[in-house]
């Protein structure tokens, strides 16, 4: 616990929220299989979750900077999502699916990038703490993940649907308990513009990284439970295996403010970068060798966990005045565009060869390494 903040508060929604995405992620394409959908349609529905952030928390990120009202967007969003889901009860065809995963994501994932930038408000002065709050959304991730597998080996996956509301609820519950932070806000000409910014080669460099790698998650994110079924594990399994490489999240999150101080971000950014890689072969080449198969889960700590915290400090220096902006460019190239072009690709690809689908991720991480080892400098990265 971190004294003066309102700890358990923020620590509470990230666990709601995650939570979600642990019961989103494993099991909503499962869902869709068990209504008749192809693989590409599959990929279609996933890219189309991922999509809406690429336009969506830039539009309320600049809701939240211009008006000030962050919480409020926090809170709007939040409501919004949980009406726009309910409409998975009214009809089951492939067009109204996708009608509902636009509407509800579109507000859903308006909310992550803006409670990131009031966390760190909160946080004036101890940046680096972040990840100790944000280690509540893993737990919360793994806790849906290997509780929810388990329910639906004893229940029809209908359930899925009900368990979905429930934590859509919950977050927004959430949501109407935390204030806006006391951070210090900059002055007109600390801000400066956003489009000078984003000329940057730092943050073009940047940004062309978070999307390459994920990319290369697009397979892993929307047919990994799938290659798991079709290779004879249960549900119950799936969910130990995914919540394996979340803890390993956990565990990296709470030591994430010691390895910031002692690496620059530069070098976490290319280990994160280089295990991603290997991660994605180990699982194309070893899903049927559990003890290799969970080492490479453990690597989801490289692949998301430290890569994400020091993406979190690379925007708090590259966006001074414009952190909300900035969180939402990150969130919309990266897990939107990045994410949707990995799960249409990976939709693509799965039919031919689930063996090619993720050692072509591999590759393309293999790009991203090679982008951030030529373009990005230290220098850039933590200074404004």
């Amino acid at each position: 616990m971190i004294s003066g903040l309102p700890y358990w508060r923020l620590s509470g929604f990230y666990f709601f929220y995650f939570a979600l995405l642990g019961t989103w992620l494993p099991y909503w394409s499962l869902y869709l299989k068990s209504l008749g959908f192809n693989s590409a349609e599959i990929g279609i529905l996933a890219a189309l979750l991922m999509a809406t952030k690429i336009l969506a928390p830039s539009l309320w990120g600049w809701l939240a900077d211009h008006f000030d009202q962050r919480t409020r967007v926090i809170r709007g969003g939040s409501l919004m999502a949980v009406i726009a889901f309910a409409g998975v009860y009214l009809g089951e065809s492939f067009w109204w699916l996708a009608v509902v995963v636009v509407t509800y994501s579109f507000f859903w994932n308006a909310v992550l990038a803006q409670f990131d930038v009031l966390t760190l408000s909160h946080l004036s002065g101890r940046y680096t703490r972040y990840s100790q709050i944000r280690v509540w959304g893993s737990i919360g991730f793994i806790c849906a993940v290997m509780g929810v597998g388990w329910w639906l080996d004893r229940h029809p996956i209908v359930h899925l649907l009900y368990l979905i509301t429930l934590l859509l609820s919950a977050i927004w519950l959430a949501s109407l308990l935390v204030s806006e932070g006391k951070g210090n806000r900059p002055s007109s000409h600390e801000r400066g513009s956003l489009l000078s910014i984003l000329k940057k080669p730092a943050v073009m460099a940047f940004f062309a990284v978070c999307f390459l790698l994920q990319v290369s998650h697009g397979p892993y994110y929307t047919f990994f439970s799938i290659f798991l079924e079709d290779r004879g594990y249960s549900k119950a399994m799936t969910g130990a295996l995914w919540s394996l490489g979340v803890v390993a999240e956990v565990l990296l999150f709470l030591v994430m403010h010691w390895l910031m101080a002692r690496f620059s971000l530069r070098q976490i950014i290319l280990v994160s970068l280089l295990l991603s890689a290997l991660r994605w072969w180990m699982i194309a080449s070893f899903v049927d060798v559990l003890p290799l198969l969970i080492i490479a889960q453990c690597l989801h700590a490289a692949s998301f966990g430290s890569f994400h915290a020091a993406g979190i400090e690379v925007i708090r220096h590259l966006f001074p005045g414009h952190h909300g902006q900035g969180m939402a460019l990150y969130s919309g190239l990266s897990f939107g565009a990045g994410g949707a072009s990995g799960a249409a690709l990976s939709g693509w690809l799965w039919d031919i060869d689930p063996y090619t689908c993720f050692i072509a991720a591999a590759g393309v991480a293999g790009v991203a390494v090679a982008v951030s080892a030529l373009s990005l400098k230290e220098s850039r990265l933590s200074q404004r």
